[in-house]
């Protein structure tokens, strides 16, 4: 089974960027899933499908993740990155002064990676676009919301430096354990 290696930060950290890259370079990536179900409810007249029931998107987000996770059974790769893991989940809720369901709480103990890259919040490449409506400073207050997150579900979060998106990609290939 390959190992599982989450890349996760807030919205504009570069987590996208560096997951492509580490595609260009032939490992393996599982994309973050959120941009397509946000997508899909834009095109079904819903602007923002977390604000408008955070509940519901979260539990098809847990859904796709789990099955993700799943997924990887099917490989004999040494490595398996993802754009965002289950804990992002209960982040956001927690983001959204939610409670956290029992179900995001059993899959995040459940359902469990390798290792965690954790990407800072980073203002000169943070941008917004169709499915990015936060501000820098929630993204600030959701890098945090991850940090603490992670942490409570016993993960030991590896900083990726502010660099280049080659650089980035390097600096989590050599630290991959």
């Amino acid at each position: 089974m390959p190992k599982r290696i989450v890349i996760t930060g807030g919205p504009g950290t570069g987590k996208s960027s560096v997951i492509n890259h580490l595609r260009d370079l032939g490992y393996y990536c599982l994309p973050e899933i959120s941009r397509e179900i946000i997508r899909e409810a834009q095109e079904n007249g819903h602007l923002n499908p977390f604000v408008e029931n955070p509940l519901q998107f979260s539990n098809l987000l847990l859904h796709g993740r789990m099955d993700q996770h799943h997924y990887a059974l099917h490989f004999s790769l040494s490595k398996l990155f993802y754009d965002r893991g289950i804990p992002d989940i209960a982040a956001y809720l927690d983001f959204a002064r939610l409670r956290v369901p029992k179900i995001v709480e059993t899959a995040c103990a459940n359902y469990r990676y390798d290792q965690v890259f954790l990407l800072p919040p980073w203002e000169s490449i943070f941008t917004t676009d169709n499915e990015r409506y936060e501000n820098f400073e929630q993204v600030i207050e959701i890098h945090d919301n991850i940090k603490k997150t992670y942490n409570a579900f016993g993960y030991n979060l590896t900083e990726v430096p502010k660099a280049t998106i080659a650089e980035r990609a390097a600096f989590i290939i050599k630290n991959v354990l």
